[in-house]
């Protein structure tokens, strides 16, 4: 099917996050060269100016404190339903560079003749201080942001696991993701342009280059799945492995 014919659907979870960020991030993908719907899901605080923003705005009613999983696999399985041919995940807080999505669809046909025929396309990222300005810092080995996701018809069936996941694992819930992608041995492309502006708020990102991270940035969350299994019984182990996929790695 020719690109600029196929239905695109961009997700964004949100919180609390200002009118201007929000307006960021809808206007990244308003300004996308090839049309993309905008699928906005409140997490417990929606804001109504959204009703009038042109985008597809969902209010869940309450906060689930699970990093954006849950309005993510809501909103992702909405648009599935609803035929859309690829659909990514965008935070609130970050934003796109306008060839975003037809720089991800042409790294699908290249790799594999059709979109069709690819399941994901993993994006690369644009690292960002919190003044906007662009930071020297590479992709993380062997871990894809939950931003870079963009994902074809063959790997919809993966959304639900972003719902049915534990919430005390949500801190990690893109590294969860990623292997399950990689326990599914689905097919997938990496777009070698970099698309996705990342707000980077944690301040281990700004030590890492020498400098005193920002008034309000964030330290790690990640928990300690090692330990937190430690504490569940077998028959446990075995619900919160299907909860997620199968994809259990705490080694």
């Amino acid at each position: 099917m020719e690109k600029s014919k196929l239905k695109c659907a961009a997700i964004t979870p949100y919180y609390k996050e200002t009118v201007a960020q929000l307006e960021k991030c809808l206007e990244s993908v308003r300004s996308q060269s090839i049309k993309t719907d905008h699928f906005l899901v409140s997490d417990g605080f929606p804001q109504n100016w959204l009703d009038d923003a042109g985008v597809r705005h969902i209010r869940l009613g309450v906060g689930h404190a699970d990093f954006g999983n849950t309005p993510r696999g809501l909103g992702a399985l909405l648009a599935a339903s609803e035929q859309y041919d690829v659909i990514f995940f965008l935070d609130a807080d970050n934003w796109l560079e306008p060839e975003h999505v037809s720089a991800c669809i042409d790294a699908a046909v290249e790799r594999f003749g059709t979109t069709l025929d690819c399941d994901i396309v993993f994006a690369k990222r644009i690292f960002r201080r919190i003044d906007g300005t662009i930071m020297p810092i590479q992709e993380e080995p062997n871990h894809i942001d939950t931003n870079c996701f963009v994902f074809f018809p063959g790997a919809f069936y993966l959304f639900s696991f972003w719902i049915t996941m534990p919430n005390f694992m949500s801190s990690v819930g893109d590294r969860l993701f990623y292997a399950l992608v990689k326990s599914r041995n689905l097919r997938t492309a990496d777009c070698d342009f970099r698309t996705v502006n990342y707000l980077n708020t944690w301040a281990a990102g700004y030590r890492a280059l020498g400098e005193d991270p920002p008034s309000g940035a964030k330290e790690s969350a990640f928990v300690n799945l090692q330990e937190a299994f430690g504490r569940f019984s077998p028959r446990e182990l075995e619900i919160v492995s299907r909860m997620i996929g199968g994809a259990v790695d705490i080694s």
